[in-house]
C-alpha cells in the first residue's frame, strides 16, 4: 500500500465521522446559501477543527463560489479540500541543512516521544545519514532503554548516563560525539513535561543554552510531540508550550485512532505552528513528512486519483530505492525481531569468512591477555610475599602454623612484631 493508502485509512474515522458527514449534507441540499454554509461550520467544529478556524474556511469557501460563479453544491467538496490544503501549506520541510543539525523532542508524558524519535532515526539512517541520540529523558528509566533499543535497531550511535542525571551533561556528551564522529544529526529525547512545571522548563532552558552555546550556527528544530486523540487539548498544548519553548513544529501521532483528526487544522490555522510529521499506525514507516495535499485528499477518499496514483507505480520499471528499504512488518516489534535476526546471521557469516591471518592475529592477541593476566597475577602475588615478610607472616602452612586467632593472641601479648 502506497504511504498515501495507508493516510487515507489511517483518517478513516475523521473522515468518517465528520467529512462524510459533510458530504451527506452537501447532497441534501439544492443550493448553495447560509443555511448550508451554516451547516458546514458547525460539522466542522464537531471535527475538531475550532470556532476561529471554522469561520475562516467558510469565509473562503463563500469568496470563492461568488468569485467562480459556483451553484452546485457538490462543488464544495472540491472547495473544501483545496481550500484545507492550502491552509495547511507552509513550514514543512524539517530545517536540517548544517551538520550537525539538532532536533529538541518536548511534549507530555504518553504522546509517543520515544517511538516518535526512534522512528525518526530509522527514516534518517535509511537516506544515508548519521544520526546520534541523546537520551536526555533521565527521569524515566524505561525510556532510556527504549531509546536504546532503538538506537540498535536503527544503527543510530547513543549517548546516555544514568537514572537521574543531568540532562544537559547528557545533552552536551552527545554534542561532543556528534562532532566527533561527523553525526548528521542529533536528536535530543527530553522528560515529559507540563508548561506550568517550573523546574522542568527551567531544565528545558538550560539544555537550550547548551546547545546554543556548544552549536551556534547549527539548524535547531523543537518538536511538539502531541496524540491527536486529545482533539482540541492539542491545540491548548501546542499554545502553552509555543510561549514557554519556542517550538517550530508539531508532530501529530495516533492519528489512526481519532475522528478529531481536524485538529491539524486549529494548529496551523490559529497558532501558525506547522505539522512537520504524522503518525497514521504502528509500522515503522507510519510515521512520515507532512504532506499537505495528501492530507486533504485523504480526508476526502481521492479514490480516483490514488488509482491514477497506483497505475504510475506499476509502470515503473525500477521500484523507488526508499521504498525498497521500507520495512513491510505490520508488527513494528516483529519487525524489530527480523532485523535483529539479520544481524545475527550476518555477523556469522562474517566470522565465516575470516582469513587465516585474520585468525591467527586473534590467537596471538588472546594469548597475550593471557600473558598479561598471568604477569598481573604473579605480580600480586609477590607484593602478598612482601607483605607477610614485613610482617613476619609465614606465606606456607606447616605444622607449626598457628590459626588467625593464635597469631592474633600472640601480637597482642607482644610476643611477635609488625616489623
Amino acid at each position: 500500500m502506497s504511504f498515501f493508502g495507508r493516510i487515507k485509512e489511517g483518517l478513516r474515522k475523521t473522515r468518517d465521522a465528520i467529512f462524510g458527514r459533510i458530504d451527506a449534507m452537501l447532497k441534501s441540499f439544492t443550493k448553495i446559501d447560509d443555511e448550508l454554509f451554516e451547516e458546514l461550520e458547525e460539522l466542522l467544529v464537531m471535527g475538531d477543527v475550532g470556532v476561529y478556524t471554522a469561520e475562516r474556511i467558510c469565509d473562503e469557501l463563500k469568496s470563492r463560489v461568488k468569485k467562480d460563479g459556483i451553484t452546485e453544491p457538490k462543488e464544495i467538496n472540491r472547495l473544501l479540500a483545496e481550500v484545507i490544503s492550502e491552509m495547511l501549506k507552509g513550514g514543512q520541510p524539517l530545517k536540517i541543512d548544517t551538520k550537525p543539525s539538532v532536533i529538541l523532542v518536548i511534549g507530555v508524558n504518553g504522546v509517543g516521544k520515544t517511538t516518535t524519535i526512534g522512528k525518526m532515526a530509522a527514516n534518517f539512517t535509511r537516506q544515508g545519514k548519521r544520526v546520534t541520540l541523546a537520551a536526555a529523558d533521565t527521569f524515566r528509566a524505561a525510556a532510556i532503554d527504549q531509546l536504546q533499543i532503538w538506537a540498535d535497531r536503527a544503527n543510530a550511535d547513543i549517548i546516555k548516563q544514568g537514572e537521574g542525571a543531568d540532562p544537559a551533561a547528557v545533552v552536551f556528551d552527545a554534542i561532543s560525539s556528534a562532532k566527533a564522529k561527523g553525526s548528521d544529526i542529533i536528536i535530543v529525547d527530553t522528560a515529559g513535561r507540563l508548561h506550568n512545571k517550573k523546574n522542568l522548563m527551567a531544565e528545558l532552558e538550560k539544555i537550550n543554552r547548551i546547545i546554543n552555546r556548544e552549536l551556534p550556527d547549527a539548524d535547531k528544530e523543537v518538536l511538539l510531540v502531541l496524540d491527536a486523540t486529545t482533539g482540541q487539548n492539542a491545540v491548548n498544548q501546542t499554545k502553552e508550550f509555543k510561549n514557554a519553548a519556542g517550538i517550530t513544529g508539531i508532530v501529530l501521532t495516533k492519528l489512526d485512532g481519532t475522528a478529531k483528526g481536524g485538529v491539524v487544522l486549529a494548529i496551523k490555522e490559529e497558532l501558525n505552528v506547522p505539522v512537520k510529521y504524522i503518525g497514521v499506525g504502528e509500522q515503522i514507516d507510519d510515521l512520515q513528512p507532512f504532506d499537505p495535499d495528501e492530507f486533504a485528499r485523504a480526508l476526502f477518499g481521492a479514490d480516483d486519483i490514488e488509482e491514477v496514483e497506483e497505475v504510475k507505480e506499476e509502470a515503473t520499471e525500477k521500484p523507488d530505492e526508499d521504498e525498497e528499504l521500507k520495512p513491510a512488518t505490520a508488527d513494528i516489534w516483529a519487525e524489530i525481531d527480523a532485523q535483529a535476526e539479520a544481524e545475527r546471521l550476518a555477523e556469522a557469516e562474517k566470522e565465516k569468512a575470516k582469513t587465516e591471518e585474520e585468525i591467527l592475529a586473534e590467537e596471538q592477541a588472546k594469548a597475550a591477555a593471557e600473558a598479561e593476566k598471568a604477569e598481573e597475577k604473579k605480580k600480586r602475588a609477590e607484593e602478598r610475599k612482601n607483605r607477610a615478610k614485613k610482617y613476619n607472616w609465614s606465606t606456607e602452612q606447616t605444622e607449626t602454623t598457628s590459626s588467625d586467632d593464635d597469631w592474633f593472641e600472640q601480637w597482642k601479648q607482644g610476643k611477635i612484631s609488625e616489623e
